[in-house]
């Protein structure tokens, strides 16, 4: 579904809940990526990551919230930020931007919740080697005038422990244990 239009979002959760008897669980992970240095970039970019990362995430939250709150069972809303959501890089406003935006989105949903025993977590990952990352390494080598293996080791992995890349193992492992984790509901 496109995750920017209120029908289709709330159609979309309504064909789940009808075949999985209701929504436990919502792990909100739309997300695109821009790069552009914020003095190039163009509004209508902007506004396209924002609506993808911050109007979905709103949108998707609601309509679920709604559900776990009538089905009176509680439940887990999971967001995917990103080492994004509490540092910032070069060439990335909008994305920094709206990945901090869900970090609050979240703190919200985990107090609104807590009344009808549904929980928010944010999972916010280093650089994970998806085609979302794949695509920005020649694209940051280009504008930053670097090497492909310089953007990977001097920006990317930079600040890691290890120098290597999250896998999208470990970030299941985590949706895992937060979606499994009971409710004090």
């Amino acid at each position: 579904m496109d995750v920017t239009n209120e029908k289709q979002v709330e159609e979309g959760v309504a064909q789940v809940a009808a075949r999985f008897s209701g929504v436990d669980i919502l792990v909100s992970n739309a997300g695109v990526q821009h790069i552009s240095a914020l003095v190039d970039l163009e509004f209508a970019d902007w506004r396209r990551m924002l609506a993808i990362h911050l109007d979905g995430a709103f949108l998707t939250t609601r309509t679920c919230l709604r559900r776990m709150r009538d089905q009176g069972r509680g439940g887990a809303i999971i967001y995917m930020g990103s080492v994004h959501s509490k540092e910032a890089s070069p060439l990335k406003a909008p994305y920094v931007t709206a990945k901090h935006g869900l970090v609050g989105l979240c703190k919200t949903v985990a107090k609104e919740g807590a009344a009808f025993g549904v929980r928010s977590n944010t999972i916010c990952p280093g650089f994970v080697r998806t085609p979302l990352v794949e695509k920005q390494i020649p694209e940051q080598a280009r504008d930053l005038g670097i090497t492909e293996q310089e953007v990977i080791k001097n920006v990317m992995l930079k600040n890691t422990v290890d120098g290597e890349f999250t896998t999208l193992a470990d970030v299941a492992e985590v949706a895992l244990f937060f979606a499994a984790f009971p409710s004090n509901a």
